[in-house]
C-alpha cells in the first residue's frame, strides 16, 4: 500500500535526512571518476584527504558511543572506507607523476601555464606531441572541456536525480514504518561520544584549509570535480535541516552541536571553494576543440 504524504516536521526531517544520505553515498564517486580519467590527482591536496580521512575516523567513533541512528552510524563506516580508498589512489597516482616517463595532461592546459609560453600560444585541443627525454616523446590527447552550458545541464541532471532517489528512498521506506513503534528515547549526553565529535568538526573543517590553499596556489581548480564538492555541500546542509526539522529543543542541540557545527563551518568553506572554481575558470571558445582537424595532431617540437 502506497502510504500518504503528510509534510509535517518529521517528514520533512526524514526527506531531508534521505537526500543527505543519498548524496554522501555518490559524493565521492565524480572526484574518483575524475582521477581515474586524469591519470592524475594532482588537484587534490594530500592533506584535505588525510585529514578528512581522520574526520571520518572520529566521526565513527563519536557516533558509536554518542548512540546516533545506526544509520548515521553505517554512513560513517562507509565514509571512512570511501576515504581510504580515494586517498590510494590519491597515492597511486603521484607515485606515478614522480616517474620521469609521467606526463600530466593538466599541465597542458592553458589554465596551468607551466610549458613555454610560445607552446601555449600554439596550443590547441588534440592530440599533443610532448618530448619526454633526448630522444623520445610521447602524444598526450588533451580532451577540451565541456561548454558551460553543457556542463551545467549534466550537473542539475546528476544532482536532481540524486536529489529525486533520496526523497524516493524515504517515500517507500515510511510505508514501513508501524505506527505502533512509540515515541523514541531521548538522548543522553556521552561525553566521550561529544569529544570525539568535536574533533571530527575540527578536522572536517581543517581539511578544506589545505584545499583551498593548493587552489590558490595553482591559480586553477583543474584535478578536482565540481560536483565532489556539490554533493558534499548539499549533503551538509540538507544534514543541517534533518537535525533542525527534527528537534529544536536545547538538550537535542547541544547533542548535535559538534555534528552541526562541522556541517554548517564546511557548507561555508566549500562557497569558498565554488567561488574559486568561478574565478579560476578557464577562457575558453567553443570553436577551440574545432580549431585542429580530426587527422591532424598539434605537434609540440
Amino acid at each position: 500500500m502506497i502510504p500518504a504524504l503528510y509534510l509535517d516536521s518529521e517528514a520533512i526531517s526524514g526527506i531531508t535526512g534521505s537526500i543527505s544520505i543519498a548524496c554522501w553515498i555518490i559524493v565521492f564517486t565524480p572526484q574518483l571518476y575524475e582521477n581515474f580519467q586524469r591519470q592524475s590527482a594532482e588537484g587534490l591536496s594530500l592533506t584535505f584527504v588525510n585529514l578528512w580521512l581522520a574526520g571520518d575516523i572520529f566521526n565513527v567513533i563519536g557516533a558509536i558511543l554518542q548512540d546516533v541512528l545506526p544509520t548515521m552510524i553505517i554512513l560513517a563506516v562507509y565514509y571512512t572506507l570511501a576515504d581510504i580508498v580515494l586517498l590510494i589512489q590519491c597515492l597511486v597516482y603521484n607515485s606515478r607523476m614522480n616517474t620521469p616517463e609521467a606526463v600530466d595532461p593538466k599541465h597542458l592546459s592553458p589554465a596551468t601555464p607551466l610549458l613555454d609560453e610560445e607552446v601555449l600560444q600554439h596550443h590547441q585541443y588534440g592530440a599533443l606531441v610532448v618530448p619526454i627525454g633526448d630522444e623520445e616523446s610521447q602524444a598526450v590527447v588533451v580532451e577540451p572541456p565541456l561548454p558551460r552550458w553543457k556542463a551545467a545541464l549534466y550537473n542539475t541532471l546528476v544532482v536532481t536525480s540524486v536529489v529525486a532517489s533520496g526523497v524516493i528512498g524515504w517515500y517507500l521506506s515510511s510505508g514501513s514504518k508501524s505506527s505502533d513503534d512509540g515515541p523514541e528515547e531521548p538522548q543522553t549526553m556521552n561525553f566521550w561520544g561529544q569529544v570525539f565529535g568535536w574533533l571530527c568538526a575540527f578536522f572536517y573543517l581543517g581539511s578544506r584549509v589545505p584545499q583551498l590553499l593548493l587552489n590558490f596556489k595553482r591559480k586553477s581548480c583543474e584535478g578536482i570535480s565540481f560536483l565532489f564538492f556539490l554533493f558534499a555541500c548539499l549533503g551538509n546542509l540538507s544534514y543541517v535541516v534533518s537535525i533542525l526539522a527534527k528537534d529544536m529543543s536545547r538538550q537535542y542541540l547541544l547533542i548535535n552541536a559538534s555534528w552541526l557545527a562541522g556541517s554548517v563551518g564546511t557548507l561555508f568553506l566549500d562557497f569558498i571553494i565554488f567561488c574559486q572554481f568561478w574565478i579560476y575558470q578557464p577562457d575558453y571558445d567553443e570553436d577551440d576543440s574545432s580549431s585542429c582537424d580530426d587527422d591532424d595532431q598539434c605537434d609540440y617540437e
